[in-house]
């Protein structure tokens, strides 16, 4: 059934109001690596990607996502491992066969020709349509990213986010099983990328193909994914669903690094009913909640708690959280909604993401109460020594 839509950005395109089937493909990676010389780029990762899903490989530069990606894709072969679609291995079978669109972060587009030229070039190479066919289908993929009336302009003529529609609407007017995205968004404006990432999303909740996507930008990972799988060294760290790795980080890397953590360094001082007592920097024992892998007696630890869980109080006794401990404010800086205030716990920093009401009049030097809920904070294995989290 098609009718007419309007897209998050306001534009009036027309597209069916649901996929008719499940027409995406479910990926699996087994043991893929992949080395340059003796570097290692993927080593020996394993993921399932289910079928119409929309998955995030975010990470760091140089954590192995876009040679993941482009493994994927049939750009690169791989060294060991298999990766099959829907049961199907093709680790060796060229990019061309393997029915995906490809959206690069560079856009990619021929400056020589036209909109309509750029998409139709996919079918021009791959299928053999009539014109009127070929037509119909560059005029439903163009009005799927809301460029119905932009067919005649070329490259140059567009703005960046416009380009970046083309791309996607070149890349998926082979109607293909499964998209490929580089980090399509990197060079668009903060305001422009947000917007389209709810485009994008709509795009794939529409289509119902597997989208792979790839950038080192947390809160994009978070907006869109219904899968993130983060990415280190060349190796998967995480895999759960934007909330599971948000809420509940496996290690301190990716505590700090999925949107900024306060990571208290302790001790486990003993082990109660469903919770580990922790001395903290201050010398302060805190009840920390048994989630996740358990911690032994004399164990060091890394106290997560995200800044938005935090509160700040005059006392103890205005309190309402469970856990609580003093703390004497370092930097108070505001970031328009609200304040960033990094409060000093014994000689370790802690950051307060504070609404105005909270923070106003708190002067830099005063000695304050840090309070948060005991469930919003967990106990994680403290990095060895000299390693980064």
């Amino acid at each position: 059934m098609t009718v007419a839509a309007r897209s998050a950005a306001g534009i009036a395109v027309r597209v069916s109001e649901a996929p008719q089937t499940q027409t995406g493909v479910e990926v699996r990676l087994a043991g893929l690596s992949k080395a340059f010389g003796v570097t290692h780029a993927v080593d020996n990762i394993s993921l399932t990607i289910p079928a119409g899903s929309f998955v995030t490989l975010l990470g760091p530069s140089g954590s192995g996502k876009t040679t993941t990606l482009n493994l994927i894709a049939g750009f690169l072969l791989p060294d060991a491992g298999n990766i099959t679609f829907d049961g199907r291995p093709v680790a060796t079978v060229p990019p061309h066969r393997r029915n995906i669109g490809m959206v690069f972060q560079s856009y990619a587009l021929f400056p020589h020709m036209t909109v309509f030229e750029n998409v139709a070039y996919p079918l021009r190479m791959r299928d053999r349509l009539g014109r009127d066919a070929l037509a119909a289908r560059v005029a439903e993929s163009l009005a799927l990213v809301g460029l119905a009336k932009l067919e005649a302009r070329y490259p140059r003529e567009l703005s960046g986010g416009q380009q970046q529609r083309v791309a996607m609407a070149r890349a998926l007017v082979s109607r293909p099983r499964l998209l490929l995205m580089d980090e399509p968004l990197g060079a668009l404006d903060k305001k422009l990328r947000e917007r389209l990432q709810v485009e994008i999303k709509e795009i794939h909740r529409r289509i119902g193909s597997t989208f792979v996507y790839v950038t080192h930008d947390q809160a994009e990972a978070l907006t869109m994914s219904d899968l993130v799988v983060v990415m280190r060294d060349s190796r998967i760290v995480q895999v759960g669903s934007p909330r599971n790795v948000y809420e509940a980080p496996t290690d301190a890397f990716v505590a700090d690094f999925i949107g900024g953590a306060n990571l208290l360094p302790g001790e486990v001082v003993s082990n109660e009913a469903g919770a580990h007592a922790v001395r903290i920097a201050n010398g302060r024992v805190i009840a920390v909640p048994r989630t996740g892998a358990p911690h032994t007696r004399a164990s060091k630890v890394l106290v997560f708690i995200r800044p938005e869980d935090m509160r700040i109080c005059s006392s103890e006794a205005t309190a309402r959280e469970s856990i609580t401990t003093s703390a004497v404010v370092r930097e108070v800086l505001f970031v328009g909604e609200s304040f960033k205030v990094t409060a000093m716990v014994g000689e370790h920093p802690v950051v307060v993401r504070a609404p105005r009401s909270q923070a106003e009049g708190i002067e830099i030097g005063s000695q304050v109460v840090l309070a948060w809920p005991a469930e919003r904070s967990r106990a994680i294995a403290a990095p060895e020594t000299g390693a980064s989290p």
